[in-house]
């Protein structure tokens, strides 16, 4: 089974940068799509990033484009997000997902998730 654990979330100022990890468990990335979502409280559930290494492709919200990068040590296993530039509306707990089917586009409907990881930028 597919098993995500989400880590690096901390509480800094806006303007400063953090470095999210996802490490994974049962499956290999070759055969997956990897993607990082945002939710904070009162507001829907957004999709950050993506990589596929099925596709070959990444992925990048508008609002993040520039100053969030997607990036995978595959003898680790896990995917990172290293968010620079932060902002206080990036503000939301963040977790990642992962698919073996579906494509970047269909991030929505990823299968597997992690619990998440608290990020707050203050002002």
């Amino acid at each position: 089974e597919v098993h995500l654990v989400e880590s690096g979330g901390d509480s800094v100022q806006a303007g400063g940068s953090l470095r999210l990890s996802c490490a994974a468990s049962g499956f290999t990335f070759d055969n997956y799509a990897i993607a990082w979502f945002r939710q904070a409280p009162g507001k829907e559930r957004e999709g950050v990033s993506c990589i596929s290494f099925k596709h070959n492709n990444t992925y990048y919200a508008e609002s993040v484009k520039g100053r969030f990068t997607i990036s995978s040590d595959n003898a680790k296993n896990t995917v990172y997000l290293q968010m620079n530039t932060l902002k206080p509306e990036d503000t939301a707990v963040y977790s990642c997902a992962a698919d073996q089917r579906l494509p970047c586009g269909m991030w929505d409907f990823f299968g597997s998730w992690g619990q998440g990881t608290q990020v707050t930028v203050s002002s």
